[in-house]
């Protein structure tokens, strides 16, 4: 499944002072944006509140390479086409590279491949986990997933009716069968560029960022966008992770990029202003980690879905509430790890977390 819904609303952190956007998006209808030559930026629509994504076009001297993909829908594979016929020049596809697994960025891998016959780039953890998550969820639901929302305080009626809209998910698409592996520090010279891998956690387990030193220029995926924050969950699958030590510590590694670096990120616009960009997003979690910390002092003892609440008051859906829950876990568990908040699974079998001091 994908996160590309906005996030709750003060998970929303605004693009801010020595923030700049020197281009004008391109309107989702296969119209493209000349970055650099040989780097063009063009948009896939998508229908949900975050109503795009952006994709990216680099030129080699005898074909293209596409970063990300857009939905499995008929109107992306139908945009592609286009934008294909548009745009080449009558050169071939050489390659489909996919920042990570989730299928607003990776939902048409497999008709990439079959369609153009073209190699498939990811990293190991992204590719394992989009064939491992790549399926609607089961029922019954397994008991692990149970436990852990259960433990976390959710009541079981708003667990039942989260999945079964989640079961209702009319994105999921199908799996390719094959990838070739990207590694961090590893380089992909395509039309004269060396473009060098970065690797990020958090959002993502191996999520893969495409950085060209010389001219300045970083596909950044999901890893640093302008204006929203990134979901950066615990869920079931590893239940006592710290994912936002890994997100914060990926950040602080883009920082030691230069600064007039031009970002191209997976979504909303295309931005200089990488410095000052790291960090908002480290202040903006530094302000949850006080919603946090204020609260368990106002209440002594709560449980993450109690917690979640005040943290995020304004969930709409149940994609919403998961991520939203997963992320004040992540938030918990950084507190935790850090010796900052005490986790007691009490007899009625919730965990309950209060401050350590």
């Amino acid at each position: 499944m994908g996160d590309t819904r906005q996030p709750p609303e003060n998970a929303v952190s605004h693009g801010g002072t020595g923030i700049e956007f020197p281009f004008v998006p391109p309107q989702p209808d296969g119209e493209v944006v000349i970055l650099a030559p040989g780097v063009l930026w063009a948009r896939q629509p998508m229908p949900m509140q975050l109503d795009h994504i952006n994709v990216y076009l680099l030129r080699d001297t005898d074909g293209w390479f596409i970063v990300d993909t857009g939905l499995n829908l008929a109107n992306s594979r139908a945009l592609w086409e286009t934008i294909v016929d548009r745009h080449f020049g009558g050169l071939p596809l050489k390659g489909l590279i996919c920042t990570h697994f989730h299928y607003d960025h990776a939902g048409l891998a497999a008709w990439f491949t079959e369609r153009f016959n073209v190699p498939l780039y990811m990293t190991y953890g992204e590719y394992f986990t989009m064939r491992s998550l790549g399926g609607l969820m089961p029922e019954p639901l397994p008991d692990s997933l149970m436990q852990f929302y259960l433990r976390a305080g959710m009541p079981l009626a708003r667990i039942e009716e989260m999945f079964a809209k989640l079961r209702r998910d009319p994105f999921m698409p199908p799996q390719p069968n094959a990838f070739t592996r990207l590694r961090e520090g590893q380089v992909l010279s395509i039309g004269g560029r060396e473009w060098r891998i970065v690797i990020g956690e958090g959002h993502s387990p191996e999520h893969a960022c495409l950085y060209c030193e010389r001219d300045r220029l970083l596909i950044a995926g999901d890893q640093l966008l302008p204006r929203i924050t990134s979901n950066v969950l615990v869920s079931d699958i590893e239940p006592e992770a710290n994912p936002l030590r890994l997100w914060l510590d990926s950040l602080d590694r883009l920082a030691a990029l230069a600064p007039d670096t031009l970002v191209l990120p997976s979504h909303e616009r295309v931005f200089r202003g990488l410095l000052p960009r790291v960090a908002e997003l480290h202040e903006h979690h530094t302000q949850q980690f006080d919603i946090v910390r204020d609260y368990l002092r106002e209440v002594g003892a709560a449980t993450a879905f109690e917690t979640k609440n005040r943290q995020f008051p304004k969930v709409r859906s149940a994609v919403e509430d998961m991520m939203a829950l997963g992320e004040t876990i992540a938030h918990l568990s950084w507190l935790r790890y850090a010796g900052e908040v005490r986790r007691v699974l009490d007899d009625d079998g919730l965990y309950r977390f209060s401050l350590a001091n």
